[in-house]
């Protein structure tokens, strides 16, 4: 059986309102003709002729009448599904937001963006789950609402992004260290027993490069897939962990920091969405809730 075409709804709604083929013809901008024909199509689809003569005008068969009141709740409901969101009512908001995120986020940010959520919308809730890659399915599919990361040239060009902070990376030890005091130079950095941080444990790091490019080399000891395993492991031994300053500053409780003595770029973390997720009302607030989130600390680094 084939597909009955749907666009004849809105024909039989005007058609049967106004009871006129050239009536609902100049409702629906169409010719007389035209109108004419879908009436045709319309009597062939249903089985029933809907209008028939009596006298100069068009009177409804007992199915159009029965048809008549389905039809237009029909015509309303689909223009209601149509028709873009005017309004979101957060009090009313019933839903589970995914964010995806590297290891620092969730104790920055977490608490502060959960409450500013409850307050709002308390039907809310938010669902952390760690960032192991890059891979964009996630957000494609929809099992990921927003991603939070650094932009590069792996990302996929298809995702919208919006600049949340900028971080920069800094050199952390133990309290008591021998390294809390002096002048760090990158000889005295280099010389030191470090930890990478690599999510495959062998892939080369930036820092790296830019210590290569005068002539040092620094000693990694070992490879951890996060930082806080780096940092844990700086807290009970003397090895130097490097790993982003705002992102981690709670992490880094009670651990001494220093800028590192070698030029590195700042970086700005952003969050990373879908594009079908732009006029998605609810999905637009929590971008801005989380932007907001992340202005309002005091502690934020500038963007420019």
């Amino acid at each position: 059986m084939s597909k009955p075409d749907l666009n004849l709804l809105s024909t039989l709604h005007v058609l049967l309102e106004e009871g006129s083929v050239a009536q609902a013809a100049r409702r629906l901008q169409l010719s007389p003709s035209a109108m004419s024909r879908a009436l045709a199509r319309l009597r062939h689809t249903t089985g029933d002729p809907l209008l028939v003569r009596a006298g100069r005008r068009l009177v409804p068969t007992p199915r159009a009448l029965i048809l008549r009141e389905q039809v237009g709740q029909l015509v309303l409901e689909a223009q209601a599904v149509l028709r873009p969101a005017e309004q979101l009512d957060l009090g009313r908001l019933t839903r589970t937001f995914t964010l995806r995120s590297r290891d620092g986020f969730v104790e920055n940010f977490g608490a502060a963006l959960i409450t500013r959520i409850s307050r709002e919308a308390p039907g809310v809730k938010l669902h952390f789950v760690q960032k192991w890659n890059k891979d964009p399915q996630p957000l494609r599919d929809g099992s990921v609402d927003l991603d939070i990361g650094v932009v590069g040239e792996t990302t996929s060009p298809e995702l919208r992004a919006r600049a949340l902070f900028q971080d920069r990376f800094i050199g952390v030890v133990r309290a008591g260290h021998a390294w809390c005091d002096g002048h760090m130079t990158p000889q005295r950095y280099a010389a030191g027993q470090h930890i990478q941080v690599s999510r495959r444990g062998d892939s080369p790091h930036y820092l790296d490069d830019a210590m290569n490019a005068i002539g040092l080399t620094r000693t990694i000891v070992t490879s951890v897939s996060n930082f806080s395993a780096a940092l844990a492991l700086a807290r009970q031994s003397d090895l130097i962990a490097t790993v982003p300053e705002y992102h981690t500053r709670n992490l880094r409780h009670g651990l001494f920091g220093f800028p590192l003595p070698v030029p590195l770029a700042d970086m700005t973390v952003s969050m990373l969405w879908h594009p079908r997720m732009d006029g998605d009302l609810a999905h637009r607030w929590l971008r801005d809730c989380l932007r907001a989130v992340c202005t309002d600390d005091p502690a934020r680094p500038h963007i420019e």
